[in-house]
């Protein structure tokens, strides 16, 4: 299933989504120009595990945690976060303000890697992509707007059909899919692939903390007479 668009209307413009976007749009079209170097840059400012737990270094441990949510490894990378980053982004910093939305968000990044990197701690192939943090966007929408609906693209055998289902169903099946594929690759880990186990970490992050960033509904309080 791939989201089209959801059924919240934000009262504000996504400032810090748009932000966001435009960074990682930055980054992703300089890649694509790099040729050979892109693996020498993928290593200098990707974060890969092996050399996080051995290095006695602050920078070189901590930097790389956050420089790595700004990298792809692909169109399909690329398009995909950014996809759900555009859709569930906005209604998430619409409730939580720009401010706190910045703060979760890398937040959500940091224990989507620290999950990856405890899971599978020899890895030496570096770990790109803002996909953890977006997990961490996915699991605090399922907190507060549990009613919202999604409208999906889906594929039935030779065509496409646009399908509306609650956001509740899509995001806690996407997550059993992510449980399910890092459960497998957790019985036979791999250095590189798809790091399913920082999108559950960044999930799990964003559903605990998703209502503790998010501000309060103002109610309006009517004179007494």
């Amino acid at each position: 299933m791939i989201p089209i668009r959801d059924s919240v209307r934000s009262r504000r413009r996504p400032l810090l989504v748009y932000a966001i976007f435009a960074i990682n749009a930055y980054v992703f079209f300089n890649e694509l120009t790099m040729g050979r170097d892109i693996v020498r840059f993928f290593y200098e400012y990707g974060l890969v595990a092996r050399e996080f737990w051995q290095t006695d270094s602050f920078v070189d441990r901590f930097v790389p945690v956050v420089t790595s949510m700004f990298l792809h490894a692909g169109w399909l990378h690329f398009g995909g976060n950014m996809l759900y980053l555009w859709i569930f982004g906005d209604n998430v910093e619409d409730r939580m303000g720009h401010g706190r939305f910045l703060a979760f968000y890398l937040i959500s990044g940091a224990a989507a890697a620290l999950t990856q990197l405890i899971v599978n701690p020899n890895a030496t192939a570096p770990m790109v992509g803002a996909s953890g943090a977006i997990a961490g966007i996915l699991g605090a929408y399922l907190r507060l707007f549990p009613r919202a609906r999604v409208v999906t693209l889906v594929p039935v055998f030779f065509f496409l059909h646009l399908i509306e289902v609650p956001a509740m169903f899509f995001l806690v099946f996407w997550f059993f899919i992510q449980l399910a594929s890092g459960s497998l690759a957790f019985v036979a880990p791999q250095d590189g692939g798809t790091a399913f186990w920082a999108h559950i970490g960044g999930f799990v992050a964003g559903f605990i903390l998703g209502p503790r960033f998010a501000r309060k509904p103002k109610v309006e309080v009517l004179p007494p007479w």
